[in-house]
Order: C-alpha cells, then structure tokens, then sequence
C-alpha cells in the first residue's frame, strides 16, 4: 500500500510538470510590459550572457513561466539580483534539492536491502516526506543568507564612496563630478555597480541620483536612496549636503561595526551550544544504569 501510494504521488508529479510545461500560463501584461523596459547590466561584475546548465533547463526553465514559479520569485527579486542569480538557476535548485530529499531515503533504502538489510517501507516515506519540503525551502535561505552578506559589503565600499565624494565637494566640484571621482576611485563589484549606474543615466539623459536611487531599488540598499535624496536636494536647490555625506558615511560604518560585533556574540553563542549537548549526554550516559535500576526496584 505504502509503495502504491509513493508510486502514484511520483507519477501524478511528474504529470503535472509535464502538463505545466506544455501549456504554460499566459505572462500577465504588467510583467511584460515591465520586460520591454527593463535594464540588463551585468550583475556586479559578472556575466550573465553565459548559458545555462542543463540542471537549469531541465529543471528551472521549463516551469519558469508557471503561475506557482511567479510566486516564488518575485519577492526574491532583489535578492537574486545582488547575488547574479537568474530565477531559473533559483528554481532548478528547489527543485534538484526537493528530488534529492525525496529520494535519498528511498534510494539508501533500496542499498540496504541490496545488502540484506530490511528497513521496511514506512519509514523512508516519513523520511522522504520530511525531507522534501526542507530542500525546496533551503535554496531560498541559502539564497537570503548570501544576499545580507553582499548587502554589507556594498553598504561597506558605500561608506568610503561617500567619504570622496564628501572630499570632492569640499574641492569646490559639482555633484555629478563629485559622484563620478567618486565611483571611479574604487574596485570591485559595488563600485563597479555604482559606475554602470552613472554610466547608464549619462547615456539615458538622466540625473546621476535617479539612477542611484534606481540601483538601491534593486539592491534593496535603502542608503542608497537616501544618497540619491541628498543628492537631488543638492542639484535642485543648491543645497550644501558635503557635512550630511560625511555624517552618512560614519553612520553606515558604525552600523557595520554593530552588525559585526553582533555576528560575533552570535557565534560565541553557537560555540557553547556542542559543550552543552556533551555535558547533557554525559549526564544521561551516567544516570541511565541508575534509573533502571530504580524503575526495576519498584
């Protein structure tokens, strides 16, 4: 019965993916719209012209266009866009990890009893069950987890960006110079990123800080549009922001000083967590005899 129902839950799975994929949902018409003028630079400093693997055609580009893929993805936008991952690429690996969750138990199972070794049925099935959900979320906290990290090495390169424009302001430049020296003082992929947004307003036509505040939209730096906001007061009404840029910039390093100290406490923390489970199971390893022998005595 427990080896029907696996078989029966694989094969209507496999139904609905086959389904899906021949005739896949209508893309709405904001999405669309949005597409025709949407903006493809590089993602910090990668290329993203490179052609996907065969796990994410087979997995992550045939259901891409699926209503269930949508939700997945769109409230993860920014977090794939700082990381250079494509949605696809996010979705082969749910899936891939889902697969392997769902099998392992199973395929182990089928080793065992290869080697003689009976398990039964219903346990790889809870097992299989458990499994499955926890590796189609893991790729999304993986995802998350790596994106705080790339979001507190730009507020970082942000703070020093900050500091030189502040000091071309004082050296009597204009704003959009001042930004320019700015982002062209550094190396690596936030200044890379920073540069590509000025070198695309420029070829649009459009403010420097419209297209900073653009680029902390889809990097989900609120600093970043906190700059353009100083930035545009500055350009429009002339507005001295050289002291306020400065200010900005020993905020943004102070915050990092404070979420460092605080990964570390976190860390101290973790570290106590294996003392605590050795001293626990040393109590237990001790105690146990002691118990039976009361519980045998009664």
């Amino acid at each position: 019965m427990t080896a029907a129902l696996l078989v029966g839950l694989t094969f209507g799975l496999g139904l609905v993916l086959v389904a899906s994929g021949l005739a896949p949902a209508p893309v709405p018409l904001a999405r669309a719209l949005g597409q025709l003028h949407a903006r493809y630079p590089s993602i910090l400093g990668a290329a993203v012209d490179h052609e996907p693997s065969t796990l994410t055609r087979l997995l992550g580009q045939s259901w891409a266009d699926t209503p269930l893929a949508h939700r997945l993805t769109d409230g993860l936008a920014a977090d794939l866009r700082i990381t250079g991952t494509t949605a696809s690429e996010l979705l082969a690996q749910r899936a891939s990890y889902a697969l392997i969750g769902l099998l392992w138990a199973p395929f182990t199972s089928a080793l065992m009893w290869a080697g003689s070794v009976h398990v039964g049925l219903t346990f790889p099935l809870w097992v299989s069950f458990a499994l499955c959900p926890v590796g189609f979320v893991w790729p999304t906290l993986s995802l998350r987890a790596r994106a705080a990290e790339r979001r507190r090495s730009f507020r970082h390169a942000l703070s020093a960006f900050l500091d030189i424009v502040a000091i071309s302001l004082a050296g009597g430049r204009g704003v959009e110079t001042a930004l320019h020296n700015g982002a062209d003082a550094g190396q690596g992929w936030p200044f890379e990123e920073l540069r590509r947004a000025l070198l695309e307003a420029r070829l649009l036509g459009d403010t420097p800080w419209a297209a900073l505040s653009r680029l902390g939209d889809d990097l989900a730096v609120p600093e970043l549009a906190e700059l353009a906001a100083s930035a545009t007061l500055a350009g429009a009404e002339g507005a001295r922001v050289r002291s306020s840029l400065a200010a900005k910039a020993r905020s943004i390093r102070l915050h990092g000083l404070t979420d460092i100290e605080a990964a570390a406490q976190a860390a101290s923390e973790r570290m106590s967590v294996p003392v605590v489970l050795l001293l626990v199971g040393f109590v237990i390893f001790l105690g146990y005899p002691a118990v039976i022998e009361v519980l045998k005595g009664i």
